[in-house]
């Protein structure tokens, strides 16, 4: 495959938002993804472009991925984009009495009985997969999560992005969680895809890590210390030599050394196209404000070591903007001085920003207000509940979600 050419740091970005298909009065998956595409394409295919925004395949035929068709540098253009791209897909989907569901797991599903993989192009990757780990899992099977490619053109550029980029995943949970439910019930953590993500490929512990990547700041020594070890430890489960140690990778940003990129992974999905993109522009601005050294130089940036931030990132998973940060080297970074909730920390970063001159958040007030002052959609999904958690409840909330999607707005309780 020819790659596109590479573009430097900043220059345009790879979004990716992924939606589950269900019924339209039961909310269950309707594993129709397939036939989807083959409405648009006219045989079964993986991808289906219409303009800036193509359609794709996951591992599982209820779920859909949108995404840039090439990297994007207007984020509102792109936002808008999604935005119709989901119109006209529940339009489509209205014949089959379907229509987009958001959030990072869908509330009731069974994954041991309702899981269907992808039957077609490229399945071979998805059947190793499910040898290797059962797919039927609410890590594999039920799991939609957004995106961020981030571009690099060289190892220096390499090398500064990801420094910055490890500093901020840690509290992306704060802005992120929506999956607070699971089977029908209040997990305990607003963060619950997470969890899985942890833990769903421990059988070969490479593959992930500590989801939090190693300080690590070469092609060379990545390739070596990560890559290498993943290809040997992949190889006993893969005799056939089908999965590339690239894919496999699942770190929470993954470098593509190949196309020239991080690949940001650990962000739920939100309710609609607006919320995704409001909370992008401020995780891009934030990593851009650090490789620039706006906050602290790269040297000092690359000497964080991962089991501080892999602390904070765990506490996020479990209260997302409620999670206390209380490491004051981290706090350092961001110029903070005291213990500070993960959610106030975001507030903290976007005013210094603003403040700083950084116009380009402006746009994206309105909706970074709703998810700063009201908290994480998961947050706001729990009070939407308001202590019942019966399936009546639970159906009504995720109702009004896929209205949230279907009319691109922000979700309140």
């Amino acid at each position: 495959m020819v790659q596109p050419p590479r573009i430097h740091l900043f220059q345009g970005y790879g979004i990716e938002l992924e939606y589950m298909i269900v019924d339209q009065d039961t909310l269950a998956v309707k594993p129709i993804a397939d036939e989807l595409l083959k409405h648009e394409l006219g045989s079964y295919g993986s991808d289906f472009e219409n303009g800036i925004v193509t359609w794709s395949n996951e591992l599982v035929l209820h779920v859909l991925e949108l995404k840039s068709t090439h990297p994007e540098n207007n984020l509102s253009a792109l936002e808008h984009a999604f935005a119709d791209n989901v119109k006209k897909i529940n339009a489509i989907l209205s014949g089959w009495k379907a229509k987009l569901l958001p959030t990072g797991a869908h509330p009731f599903m069974n994954p041991l009985q309702e899981t269907k993989l992808w039957p077609h192009e490229s399945n071979e990757v998805y059947d190793v997969y499910n040898k290797i780990f059962d797919c039927r899992g609410h890590g594999w099977s039920n799991v939609q999560s957004t995106h961020l490619n981030l571009p690099f053109y060289d190892d220096e550029e390499f090398a500064r992005l990801h420094a910055a980029v490890r500093l901020v995943l840690p509290i992306l949970p704060a802005l992120c969680a929506s999956t607070p439910i699971i089977e029908g019930r209040l997990t305990g953590s607003l963060n619950t895809r997470l969890k899985y993500y942890k833990t769903n490929q421990s059988k070969i512990p490479s593959i992930t890590g500590r989801v939090i990547p190693e300080a690590i700041f070469s092609k060379r020594n990545y390739l070596n210390s990560i890559y290498e070890r993943i290809k040997s430890d992949i190889a006993p489960h893969d005799p056939e030599k089908i999965l590339n140690p690239i894919w496999v990778n699942s770190r929470g940003a993954i470098p593509r050394f190949d196309r020239g990129s991080i690949e940001i992974r650990i962000m739920d999905v939100q309710e609609c196209p607006a919320a995704d993109v409001a909370v992008l522009a401020l995780v891009i601005e934030t990593i851009r404000a650090l490789v620039n050294g706006k906050f602290i130089d790269h040297e000092a940036q690359m000497k964080y070591k991962t089991d501080r931030l892999v602390h904070i990132f765990d506490l996020g998973i479990e209260s997302a903007e409620g999670a206390m940060v209380a490491d004051q080297e981290y706090l350092k970074v961001f110029d903070a001085d005291m213990p500070v909730r993960a959610g106030d920390l975001w507030k903290f970063i976007l005013e210094t920003l603003i403040r700083r001159g950084n116009s380009v958040l402006e746009r994206w007030r309105p909706e970074l207000n709703i998810i700063l002052s009201e908290g994480s959609l998961a947050t706001r999904m729990v009070k939407a509940l308001n202590g019942d958690t019966g399936s009546a409840s639970v159906y009504r909330v995720y109702r009004q979600l896929s209205d949230c999607l279907a009319q691109n707005k922000m979700f309140l309780p």
